[in-house]
């Protein structure tokens, strides 16, 4: 597994990692989406280097021209319902690519903290033999992600993997390594080191659907 920490590099990205962790911004819900669509722009651009390429001629208005361009075949998909801002801030960069969309969520046990993962809704376009671009914007225990995947991968033969989180946890990205395809990429915006008791990313930023959408029962 390849793992790529974008914000190792100084860039404009972090402007928006303090803006999405900072409680105060974080109310405006209009800029937390807004910042998780830039972050998922600049991880969409970053991991385009990394994709198959292969070169096209064109007719400009004088001559011909030669470029190279994106020659995979992808899909981008969203777990519902916190991927949506990332997802859309991808579709941007992949906006003639195909798009899938799973819905994942976690129950706790009210006597500890375990809990489950459970997948519902799901409406994905043919994934054999094509690259899956899986977009979520907390990688924390990467349980969702990896139950995610295994939904998918019933169903169809997936050539390759990639992970676009805006903040990982260091215990998520190794349960990833232990249940991913080895040529899986990880896309990161910022890494985090720890969890809580509930499984929870430690700083974090709380719970990324309820800043982006508003609470939920």
């Amino acid at each position: 597994m390849t793992i790529h920490h974008i914000s190792e590099n100084n860039s404009i990205l972090n402007h928006f990692l303090v803006e999405l962790r900072d409680k105060q911004i974080q109310q405006d819900r209009w800029r937390f989406r807004q910042n998780l669509e830039r972050i998922g722009e600049i991880l969409a651009y970053e991991m385009s280097k990394n994709l198959s390429y292969k070169t096209q001629q064109i007719e400009p208005v004088l001559g011909k021209h030669k470029k190279s361009v994106i020659s995979e075949s992808v899909v981008v998909c969203s777990i519902l319902r916190a991927g949506l801002p990332l997802h859309q801030g991808v579709t941007r960069f992949f906006d003639h690519q195909d798009h899938a969309f799973i819905s994942a969520y976690r129950t706790h046990d009210s006597k500890n903290d375990d809990f489950k993962i459970h997948i519902e809704y799901l409406a994905s376009p043919d994934l054999n033999n094509r690259t899956l671009i899986l977009v979520d914007p907390m990688l924390a225990t990467g349980f969702s992600v990896i139950e995610v995947y295994k939904a998918l991968a019933s169903k169809f033969d997936i050539k390759k993997l990639h992970v676009l989180s805006a903040i990982a946890a260091k215990p998520g990205i190794d349960h990833l390594k232990e249940h991913c395809p080895e040529n899986t990429e990880l896309w990161l915006a910022d890494i985090d080191y720890t969890l809580n008791e509930k499984g929870y990313i430690v700083p974090g930023l709380g719970d990324a659907g309820d800043l982006a959408f508003g609470d939920k029962l």
